[in-house]
């Protein structure tokens, strides 16, 4: 490194002479080995220039520094660290240790919040979580492709500052794919590109929510939105679910709590239950909503896995009103690594969405997203798509047949219509938590219904996600769960 890069920590408010804190600086640097013996400083006038001093200042440092064998000047070569450092340090010019990051914060922190559910993934661990999909089926091939011609196409553009709301051809691509897929009649200025469905949460509680403002969530439901929410100053407020969805009826009842800003669903495949918000419900929430002003969060994780009949259309497909901001994500159909989720609502609300993204990241990823718009506009993401459904379908069958054979006396299992988890509800007479813990020691990792829970009791339930792994590997993480059971009953 040359010693014009190097931060020499110089502060006139110190009572210790310049000429010493620019001395004990350089020997720091040679300590540490950003200066290595032989490497070459710069010229006097240019280290003074560069640490705004005077020339002689610099000067009666480096004479310093010559006495005591740390530099040695080659005449009409300039000045270097010397080959032969010194052994001993000086007592005068004695330096403290270089300085690193503080153990501790010099400044208060606040209440640390809860840890989240620990997901590090043992080796050899049979992961049967929620949300977690087959990396292996990505056209990876494909995608290299658009990677490259994106870099050698928009070359410049794609490595630069761009707009905040996304690339316009995946928000053109996007706005063409939802609406003959989805059935929203959206353009791209109503498309806003985010990193995944959860940036596209938190962008949307940064632009819409503040303290005191209450937000409705389903219970059981998705923690990580509520934890989004809450950080920026709302009042998460549960409201119950059954067989039929979101429990509408309770939603006037919490109007008399305050100031009810937003009502967050996830009505395709309610998570965690996988039950689908029925027609009636729908009404009457775009009912409610129109009526009193009331942002509805639509949060369609996994539209695109369904099995047997047509998916039912998204909540935004039939509001005319301007109520409903819609989050979608790429992320489920590809990979959770590829971060693209994206945001479909009316154009004032994805200006300031564009607005605060800019104060948080800048922007996204312009070479991923031009290479997502090519393989949504060559139809090779839908052609991805129906293989991965065909293979999770596959799974999804082999995985229910399984636990029916082998845990059928203590789970009670239903083929999910989509998606890419199946809710069990479990016998009473097991230890949920200590059947998890179990089942973990033989490497299989489940999500209990703990996870899901806002307050109150956690249901007897495991939600168990079928996608990530092949069929054998299905049938080997149930029958460990079996070979877990048999403790765990009767507690």
């Amino acid at each position: 490194m040359r010693a014009t890069e190097l931060a020499l920590g110089v502060d006139p408010t110190l009572p210790e002479p310049l000429f010493l804190q620019v001395a004990r600086g350089l020997m720091d640097a040679i300590r540490a080995g950003r200066l290595r013996p032989g490497d070459p400083l710069p010229g006097s006038r240019t280290l003074a220039a560069s640490l705004g001093l005077h020339r002689n200042t610099v000067l009666s440092a480096w004479r310093e520094l010559h006495a005591e064998g740390w530099l040695q000047t080659h005449p009409a070569r300039g000045t270097f660290v010397a080959e032969d450092l010194p052994l001993r340090r000086h007592r005068r010019l004695r330096a403290a240790p270089p300085a690193g990051v503080a153990e501790r914060a010099g400044y208060d922190l606040g209440p640390l919040a809860p840890p989240g559910p620990d997901e590090a993934l043992p080796r050899g661990a049979l992961a049967l979580l929620a949300g977690h999909v087959d990396v292996g089926l990505v056209p990876r091939e494909a995608l290299s492709r658009a990677l490259r011609r994106a870099l050698r196409d928009h070359g410049a553009q794609a490595l630069s500052y761009g707009d905040p709301q996304g690339t316009l051809a995946l928000r053109e691509a996007l706005a063409r794919w939802v609406s003959s897929r989805r059935g929203l009649s959206a353009g791209p200025e109503h498309v806003m590109i985010t990193r995944g469905s959860q940036g596209g949460l938190d962008l949307v509680a940064r632009t819409l929510l503040g303290p005191g403002d209450l937000v409705a969530v389903e219970h059981l439901g998705y923690r990580p939105a509520w934890e989004a929410f809450e950080a920026h100053g709302a009042t998460v407020v549960p409201v119950a679910v059954d067989h039929h969805g979101l429990r509408t009826d309770l939603l006037p009842g919490l109007l008399r709590r305050g100031s009810l800003r937003a009502v967050y669903v996830t009505p395709h495949h309610q998570y965690p239950t996988t039950v689908t918000l029925s027609a009636p419900r729908r009404m009457e929430l775009l009912a409610f909503a129109r009526a009193h002003r009331v942002a509805v969060l639509e949060d369609d994780y996994d539209h695109e896995f369904h099995y047997g009949a047509r998916p039912v259309l998204p909540l935004a497909s039939a509001d005319a009103h301007g109520v409903v901001v819609y989050v979608g994500t790429l992320s489920k159909l590809l990979a959770p690594g590829l971060r693209a989720g994206f945001v479909v609502a009316p154009e004032p609300l994805i200006a300031r969405l564009a607005r605060a993204r800019r104060a948080v990241d800048r922007q996204g990823d312009q070479v991923l997203e031009l290479a997502l718009a090519e393989l949504l506009e060559d139809g090779e993401l839908e052609r991805h798509a129906r293989r991965a459904r065909k293979v999770y379908h596959a799974r999804r069958d082999a995985f229910v047949e399984a636990l029916t054979g082998d845990l059928g006396g203590v789970l009670r299992v239903e083929a999910p219509a989509g998606g890419l988890a199946l809710w069990a509800p479990v016998d009473p007479s097991v230890n949920v938590e200590r059947w998890a813990e179990r089942a973990r020691a033989l490497g299989v990792l489940v999500h209990t219904g703990r996870r899901f829970v806002f307050e109150g009791r956690a249901p007897d339930a495991l939600r168990l996600g079928f996608a990530a792994l092949p069929e054998a590997r299905l049938r080997e993480a149930v029958r460990r769960l079996a070979r877990a059971l048999s403790p765990a009953c009767g507690a």
